[in-house]
Formats: structure tokens, C-alpha cells, sequence
């Protein structure tokens, strides 16, 4: 793989690394400065309402000013969202932080868009292979970013406001890194080729089924993995115990992202994403019947390979549904749908597992695993209806 693909790899696993430690800290800020208990998840909530608005302009931005540029941009961002946050912190405005998060969720935004950059930066038919390393540097970040969390937020005296400095930190690497990335300049005719209207993209069954498995992938993992801390806790198990079960489903997330590349070229993307979905399936019911902290791992383990197996083969996929100058739209449109559904299953995971427990919530995630297997099986047999019929 080229220079490009592993410097967009670390890029990612920094990206990441702040994520969790975000994941590790923001609820607790929002507890110390919200006005009441109840808004003390706001600012997760307004980091991904970030994310969500950055979704459309990062990929249009970028298709103008190029991939580096625009990662360059969404890291200023992300790093004016860390400066805001360590001077809400400073002054203890709740009202200031969210703006804050808001602001590093826009960077954030950009910085899912690398998995992109590493299939134009790849050489020919290494496509696959490229998306699984820069994923593959979530890794480092299962490790890293609990690891930060620990470390950083009493290094000031105001509680957490180290935890923004070190991820200041991570936007200045990734800033350093990104120097030395090399992309090709924007090609004339991905800006002025021609172009289908949007809708018509959108209803190309490839299209369809890269963007279900991606939304049914992140969706449902994220849904599971947020609850997770609440259920372990409704049943007695220990702060230790949830932050092992946390960061080893972080793990599953992006550790097989080295093989599952090669994996979906040898198999295709099509059953990559049906194993997936299946996986997710166990995962969901793993948790009918063990609730001891070895179900909890095992449940979570399922529920991060089965995320990677729908969620990478789905991200190649979406490049074969448009032509070089409907990228950008495309990339956009996929991005919002998905990442939308992820700030979605965020907000309700708290409610959904105050109201239906841990079992019951798992069990009607099923159904929705097996949405793009439902898309596959139409394919199938739209296929066999095309092929012509050779009779004896």
C-alpha cells in the first residue's frame, strides 16, 4: 500500500482516539454543567448533530478543493471546537461547551470521509485492502484513547479540561500527518463530468444495498454499544468492567479491518455483508440469555465484527453506484443517511433501554439485521429473472 494510505490510517486512528475519549468524558462534563440531570447526554447529542451537519458540505467541499485540503480544514475545525471547549470549561458554561462539541463534531464529520480518500489514494484493485487498513487504525485507538481519557483529565485543575488539551494534541498530529499526504487534484470530470439527477442514484440497487448495510451496521451497533453501559450497570457489574467490555468491542470493531479486504475480494462484497448481518444477529442473541460478564463480551465482540463485515464491504460498494463526477453527491448522500441513524440509535438508547430492558431491546434489533440480507435475496432473484434460460 502506498505512504498515502498508511499516514490516512494513523490519520484515522487519532480521529478515533478522540471519539472515545470524548465518549469517556463529554457525559460527565455535561453531569458537572447542565442545569439539570436530564440534559447531562446533551453534549454527545450536539457532537453528533456536528457530525451530521458536516456530512454534505465536507464531501462537496473536498470534491472543489481536494481530499487533503479538506481534511486539513476539518481539523482546524475540530481543533477550534477543543479550544472552545477548554474555555467553556474555564468558565463553566454549559451552553458554551455544547457549541463546542457541536464544533468538534463538524471535524469529525470530515474525518469519516479518510475510509474515501484511501480508495482513490490506492493502487489498482487494491480498493478493499486500502478502506481495511485506514479502518484498521481504529485499533491503535481501542488502546489509546481510554488510555488518554485515564491520563488526561486531571492534568489541570479544573476537572476534564486536560482531557481537551490532549485532544488538541491528537488535531495537531493528525495536522503533522497530513502534510505529508499526497492526493491527486480533483480530476476535471469528477467537478464537470456528467451527472445523473440524484434521485436516480439513489434508486440503483447497488446504491440501496450499500446504504442499508452501512445504516443497518452502524445503527444497530451503536444502538447496542450505548445501551451496553447501562445494562452492565443495571445488573451490578463495575465501572472496570465496563470500560474492558467497551474497549474490547472497540477492538473487534476495527481489528479485523486488516483482513477483510481480502476477504471481500476473494468472496465479494455480497456475502461479506450477509455474514455480517448474521453476526450482528448473534450478537443480538447473545444477550437472551447471558447477562454475566462473559455474555456481555461476547455479545460485544459479535456486535464489533459484525459492524466491520457489514460496514467496510458496504463503503467499496458505494463506489461502484456512481460515475466520477456523481461522487461527491453520492459520498454525501450516503454519509448523511447513515450518520444520521448513528445520532438517531444515540439519542435513543438510553430511553430505549429504560423502557424495554436489555433483552427485549436486542431482540428488536433482530428484524433490522436482516434488512440487507432481504435486499440481497432480492437481487438474487431479480438476477435469475434477467439470465437467460437454457433449455434441453
Amino acid at each position: 500500500m502506498p505512504l498515502t494510505v498508511s499516514l490516512l490510517s494513523l490519520c484515522q486512528a487519532l480521529l478515533v482516539s478522540g471519539n472515545i475519549l470524548l465518549i469517556a468524558v463529554a457525559p460527565l462534563i455535561g453531569a458537572q454543567l447542565a442545569p439539570a440531570p436530564a440534559w447531562s447526554t446533551t453534549p454527545v447529542a450536539t457532537q453528533w448533530l456536528g457530525l451530521m451537519c458536516a456530512t454534505i458540505p465536507a464531501s462537496l467541499i473536498m470534491a472543489r478543493l481536494g481530499r487533503r485540503r479538506g481534511f486539513v480544514l476539518g481539523n482546524l475545525l475540530g481543533l477550534g471546537g477543543t479550544a472552545l471547549a477548554v474555555f467553556a470549561l474555564h468558565i463553566q458554561s454549559f451552553a458554551t461547551f455544547l457549541l463546542a462539541t457541536w464544533l468538534i463534531g463538524i471535524g469529525i464529520g470530515f474525518g469519516q470521509l479518510y475510509r474515501f480518500a484511501a480508495v482513490e489514494a490506492a493502487p489498482e484493485g487494491g480498493r478493499d485492502r486500502a478502506i481495511g487498513l485506514v479502518m484498521g487504525g481504529g485499533v491503535l485507538a481501542a488502546f489509546f484513547g481510554p488510555w488518554l481519557a485515564r491520563h488526561s483529565h486531571a492534568l489541570a485543575d479544573t476537572p476534564y479540561l486536560g482531557s481537551f488539551l490532549g485532544l488538541g494534541v491528537l488535531y495537531l498530529a493528525a495536522l503533522a500527518l497530513l502534510a505529508f499526504v499526497r492526493m491527486p487534484e480533483p480530476a476535471a470530470d469528477t467537478v464537470d463530468g456528467d451527472q445523473r439527477p440524484l434521485a436516480e442514484i439513489v434508486r440503483q440497487p447497488v446504491f440501496l444495498l450499500a446504504v442499508v448495510s452501512a445504516m443497518v451496521g452502524y445503527g444497530v451497533m451503536n444502538l447496542a454499544m450505548t445501551a451496553t453501559p447501562l445494562a452492565m450497570a443495571e445488573v451490578g457489574h463495575g465501572f472496570d468492567h465496563v470500560a474492558a467490555t467497551i474497549q474490547w468491542h472497540v477492538v473487534a470493531m476495527f481489528l479485523p479491518s486488516f483482513v477483510t479486504g481480502r476477504l471481500t475480494a476473494r468472496f465479494g462484497a455480497s456475502r461479506m455483508i450477509a455474514t455480517g448481518c448474521l453476526l450482528l444477529v448473534a450478537s443480538a442473541l447473545t444477550a437472551q440469555f447471558d447477562a454475566g460478564i462473559a455474555g456481555f463480551h461476547t455479545g460485544l465482540v459479535l456486535l464489533g465484527v459484525g459492524w466491520n463485515f457489514a460496514f467496510l464491504p458496504a463503503t467499496g460498494l458505494l463506489t461502484e453506484a456512481h460515475r466520477p463526477a456523481e461522487k461527491a453527491r453520492t459520498q454525501a448522500a450516503n454519509e448523511f443517511m447513515v450518520f444520521s441513524t448513528a445520532a438517531l440509535t444515540a439519542l435513543l438508547a438510553g430511553p430505549a433501554m429504560t423502557l424495554l430492558g436489555w433483552s427485549m431491546l436486542n431482540a428488536l434489533l433482530i428484524p433490522l439485521c436482516l434488512l440487507p440480507l432481504a435486499l440481497l435475496g432480492l437481487r438474487h432473484l431479480a438476477f435469475r429473472a434477467r439470465r437467460p434460460q437454457i433449455r434441453g
